[in-house]
């Protein structure tokens, strides 16, 4: 087994492919986000990862002053544990403190590991010199407008996520700036692979993930009877060009 992690936007399929690993023998964390009405099966996110990757963010993405009826603003900012939803620019300079370093050794200390969370996107640096040498990456995406209105619905019903007032645009710039990072600034370094989220529904995905990792994976964790957001609507075209170039490098003609 290869130790991995399971990056890309939330609402992607990132928690499907990381569900079908669960069984698999891997270290995942202690303390999961609890299931939701959004994922009904479970998120598959270890609260200490989500708490590192948050403190990291808030370097480059502070909590936003509260207005004037104790609402906090947005998008000046974003507050402790909705910063999954955060746009990085791809210059930003985000620093590992010793604290947290250590906090990272403590959890790649449990291996074979894998573990999952949309903010790697972003603190990958952070985590890679504290990885074993044969850490892997998978990157999971979908159709940016499905992923879009996903993540609006998820910020809907989520009570957590309501100041946010989410819009379509705004979530298409999220699924934006986490996938630049990784194409851009990621993806040169080390053993990728990259699954388009009909790819894991389908089954055939699951093979090729399974064959990466070394691992067994769970080929009926996928339900296919969950209603699922599906892509409508026009997309900007450098988006669409984003979402071209994550097909080709994940085989995906669909």
């Amino acid at each position: 087994m290869r130790n991995c992690l399971i990056l890309g936007s939330g609402r992607s399929g990132t928690s499907m492919t990381a569900g079908a690993l669960s069984h698999a023998g891997y270290h995942m964390g202690q303390d999961y986000m609890a299931a939701s009405p959004g994922n009904p099966k479970g998120y598959f996110e270890d609260r200490t990862v989500n708490d590192i990757n948050e403190r990291l963010l808030a370097q480059v993405c502070p909590s936003p002053p509260l207005g004037p009826v104790g609402r906090r603003l947005w998008p000046r900012g974003l507050r402790y544990g909705q910063r999954w939803v955060a746009q990085i620019p791809l210059d930003s300079k985000i620093l590992c403190p010793q604290s947290t370093a250590g906090d990272i050794e403590s959890v790649v200390g449990h291996q074979p590991f894998c573990l999952k969370d949309p903010r790697l996107c972003y603190t990958l640096p952070c985590w890679r010199p504290h990885l074993p040498d044969d850490t892997v990456f998978v990157c999971v995406f979908r159709h940016p407008a499905a992923t879009a209105d996903s993540i609006v619905r998820e910020c809907s019903e989520r009570p957590y996520l309501h100041n946010l007032q989410m819009n379509r645009e705004t979530a298409l710039r999220v699924w934006t700036f986490m996938y630049r990072h990784i194409l851009e600034k990621h993806r040169a370094t080390g053993d990728w692979l990259f699954l388009h989220f009909d790819q894991i529904v389908s089954g055939d995905g699951l093979h090729r993930l399974a064959a990466f990792v070394d691992a067994p994976v769970d080929a009926n964790f996928p339900d296919r009877s969950i209603p699922r957001a599906t892509s409508s609507g026009d997309v900007p075209e450098d988006v669409l060009k984003q979402y071209e170039a994550l097909c080709t490098l994940s085989r995906f003609d669909g």
